[in-house]
């Protein structure tokens, strides 16, 4: 009785293989089937920012931060020069 190890391995990587391309496949069908399902009962409320009266920093009002931390880079610089 003679046993072909490379012809039986040959077939598990098959089988093994086939195995993971079905799970993947149906997996991607569950979740493209959950975001179809979970998009029709909650939709989300889209929120238009060109409208809203949002105050948003801009450079102009982060003059004294940034000037505070250039000095403290330079001074760390001073401080730490060889």
């Amino acid at each position: 009785m003679e046993v072909n190890l490379v012809g039986e391995a040959l077939k598990f990587m098959v089988l093994g293989m086939g195995i993971v391309f079905a799970f993947l496949i149906i997996m991607i069908f569950a979740l493209k089937t959950q975001t179809v399902l979970v998009g029709k009962y909650f939709k989300e409320e889209v929120n238009d920012s060109s409208t809203s009266n949002e105050w948003h920093p801009s450079l102009e009002d982060n003059k004294d931060v940034i000037a505070a931390i250039t000095a403290a880079i330079f001074q760390y610089n001073q401080k730490n020069k060889q």
